[in-house]
């Protein structure tokens, strides 16, 4: 019976998918106006557009279709409107150079807006000069793949995110070029989606921007030389895999910035010349494992109020400094870890340090709550107290310590790409 229902079902599409309709719109055809074959045509049709640049004033698509753009086709806002507003399932967007948005401080005004959608798929589109970049509310099940997208922010208040989605679910972002928006990509309560493969550089901000956001997962993304690399905030089950942070610098730079989150794991990943490597506010049960810190200001800052982390198999390479923290209680685990700092020995040669490793320095705690004393570094004076603090610490938190450091870097393999 099933299967005779699923053959009756079958043949009613039929007709439906054989009328099925291509239209075709140029600078100097028959139809000129893509607003109007979108509204012409039927759901499930297929519209192609030629060359050219198009002034549609905010086009908005309202049914399933298809759109094809050949040899990049110009959508310009004109400084003025929103380009693209998607609102309905199953719209295909692909192959458009969307330019010159409007700019609101009231209205988040986009280059493509997808409202309360699902199964939508943005793929292979550029947007430049746009306030906010791809737009997503309340959407679900929806791609956005092999975007470029170039904006000119200069300031957090009078820019827009690059990739923004809001109340949304299982969205893939995958394969984008993001620069010079306030964040990068963007994600507030936003669940069970992926971020991956993506290149997010020079952003105001963050080049990614967690809020309230559990459950999802990016990894081998790179974030370069943004205000911060990410940061995750207010978040469980957040999954940080195989990704480079490099470059962000500033006085309040991290590559990552990790901040009241629970339940979460960074491995894997390759933290290169930030100020500092990870930061750690408020955060519970986090798995750092896999790592590699190598030239950053601080490799990791752990803050008091942080519980139950475990720090494992890192290489700690070339930092100025490996850890600091702001406070003597010490409610975090680190263990068979590589330290380049660290001047033990190792009698048995089982590759284990037989002398505990102490990675915050007396100097870093007094660089954090001063930090002119900065001037000092590399001093006779410094090496002085760091040494004497190890042999007989006072200052420093004495249970923060690795009790199984590893003589040699660990061989660490990248994460998965697939």
């Amino acid at each position: 019976m099933g299967r005779s229902l699923q053959i009756v079902l079958l043949l009613a599409l039929l007709p439906a998918l054989a009328l099925a309709k291509t239209w075709r719109v140029s600078m100097n055809g028959p139809l000129r106006s893509i607003q109007f074959a979108v509204n012409r045509a039927f759901p499930g049709d297929t519209i192609l557009v030629e060359k050219g640049i198009y002034r549609e004033k905010g086009l908005v698509i309202g049914k399933p279709l298809y759109l094809k753009g050949i040899g990049m086709p110009v959508l310009d806002g004109e400084h003025t409107y929103e380009i693209v507003s998607i609102k309905s399932d199953r719209v295909t967007l692909e192959g458009f150079d969307l330019r010159n948005s409007g700019f609101s401080g009231w209205n988040d005004i986009a280059g493509i807006k997808i409202y309360d959608a699902k199964n939508v798929v943005i793929r292979s589109n550029r947007l430049e000069n746009t306030f906010f970049g791809i737009y997503c509310q309340n959407a679900a099940h929806c791609t956005i793949i092999n975007n470029t997208l170039q904006s000119n922010a200069t300031d957090e208040i009078e820019s827009g995110n690059g990739i923004h989605c809001w109340k949304c679910d299982s969205m893939q972002i995958t394969g984008n070029t993001i620069t010079r928006h306030r964040d990068g990509i963007y994600f507030e309560f936003v669940t069970h989606s992926l971020i991956q493969g993506n290149n997010s550089f020079n952003n105001v901000r963050y080049g990614l921007h967690f809020m309230f956001s559990h459950n999802d997962t990016y990894k081998n993304n790179v974030f370069s030389n943004n205000g911060s690399g990410v940061s995750v905030m207010f978040s469980h089950g957040v999954n940080m895999l195989g990704n480079t942070f490099e470059g962000n610098q500033g006085g309040s730079a991290y590559g990552i910035l990790m901040k009241e989150i629970t339940d979460s794991y960074a491995e894997a990943n390759h933290f290169s010349n930030n100020t500092c490597g990870i930061y750690m506010e408020g955060t519970t049960r986090i798995m750092v494992t896999g790592n590699t810190f190598d030239g950053n200001g601080w490799a990791m800052k752990i803050q008091a109020s942080c519980s139950d982390n475990t720090v494992t198999r890192n290489n700690f390479k070339g930092n100025t400094f490996d850890v600091a923290t702001n406070g003597s209680l010490v409610l975090s685990r680190f263990s068979r870890n590589y330290w380049d700092k660290y001047e033990g020995y190792d009698l048995n040669r089982d590759g284990i340090g037989d002398v505990p490793y102490r990675p915050v320095s007396l100097y870093s705690m007094i660089a954090e709550r001063n930090p002119t004393t900065m001037m000092l570094f590399r001093s006779f004076i410094v090496s002085l107290l760091d040494k004497a603090e190890k042999i007989i610490p006072s200052m420093t938190p004495a249970d923060m310590k690795e009790d199984s450091p590893m003589m040699k870097p660990l061989i660490l393999g990248a994460w998965q790409t697939t």
